[in-house]
């Protein structure tokens, strides 16, 4: 994301110190115990795509409600990871443990419902109706994946379609939420085109990540390579692998344990549709991309947005 700071440096940086600055406030302010686990998971680091896409949406002259939207849309993402942690039983997350390893499932679910309070709090003071209602709406959404998720769980069965619906509600979704809110706080057209613009980067960037767990490897990562398959989660990789390695169908995923999980990321990999897939996330940012081609956007904020999109394939480069 250094080049979309840097071609925006005359006001894009010093607003995300502002979210920055904002995000740490709020995640601190609420008792020594939930307010320290909030702020770890705040230090823990992260790529703030959500909040860059409400800012750039917004442009320049966005006013306080869409800083109130980059703030919200960032504490409604760590509510999710810690919530998601919690379910996972995940030890580490970015490569530090999580709040669930460090102090235990109460206080991570307690933690998860602060972040997701402060968010419409946040957003309740300076956002307006309609942004609210955004961002419940994406809420709902995203709970709705994750019960997806868990209903597809170590099922072998699940389709691509199946696969496709679960992230669009679980990750496409929120980001879609990120472009819409910053689009509706500037008061300018193209709202539906950038919320189709999301929801493609959003896409292609859980996709990816799918590729990443299975390829690795964990210094990247932050986690252990193959762990999606010890949590059950059946992903794209997973099921097109199955189409050209019918036996990879035989492995009973909840037996596997983390060497296991290693071997059949080897298995995956060695049919090839790693590459597959990765082709099929840059096909979506293409798309994203070139849906921008409308008299609502300046060049300056094509520009920009395509950097972003572009930041989703490299990072995975």
């Amino acid at each position: 994301m250094t080049a979309v700071l840097e071609t925006a440096s005359a006001w894009l940086p010093a607003r995300m110190g502002q979210v920055e600055g904002r995000l740490q406030r709020l995640a601190s302010s609420h008792g020594s115990e939930l307010g320290s686990e909030a702020e770890a998971t705040l230090e823990a680091g992260g790529k703030r795509l959500r909040p860059l896409l409400v800012l750039i949406c917004a442009g320049p002259e966005g006013s306080e409600p869409a800083l109130a939207a980059a703030v919200a849309v960032e504490l409604i993402h760590m509510a999710t990871l810690v919530h998601d942690d919690v379910l996972d039983g995940a030890p580490v997350r970015r490569g530090q443990p999580t709040v669930v390893a460090r102090a235990g499932r109460r206080r991570a679910v307690e933690v998860g419902d602060l972040l997701f309070s402060r968010a419409l709090a946040e957003l309740s003071r300076a956002g307006g109706e309609r942004q609210v209602a955004e961002l419940s709406s994406a809420s709902v959404a995203l709970a709705m994946g994750e019960l997806a998720q868990r209903r597809d769980a170590y099922d072998l069965g699940v389709t691509e379609e199946r696969y496709l619906q679960r992230c669009s509600l679980k990750t496409a979704r929120l980001f879609a939420a990120a472009c819409r809110m910053g689009r509706i706080a500037s008061g300018r057209p193209g709202v539906g085109v950038l919320a189709a613009f999301g929801s493609g980067i959003g896409l292609a960037f859980q996709l990816l990540d799918d590729v990443l767990d299975v390829a690795g490897p964990a210094q990247r990562t932050g986690k252990p390579r193959g762990t999606d398959l010890l949590d059950g989660t059946v992903t794209l990789p997973l099921i097109l692998a199955v189409e050209r390695d019918p036996e990879l169908a035989e492995v009973e995923l909840r037996e596997l344990d983390s060497a296991g999980a290693e071997e059949v990321c080897d298995r995956i990999d060695a049919t090839g549709v790693l590459d597959g897939v990765r082709a099929r996330a840059r096909e979506m940012i293409e798309r994203a991309k070139s849906s921008l081609q409308s008299d609502d956007f300046s060049d300056p904020e094509r520009e920009l947005l395509g950097l972003v999109a572009d930041g989703v394939v490299e990072r995975y480069a």
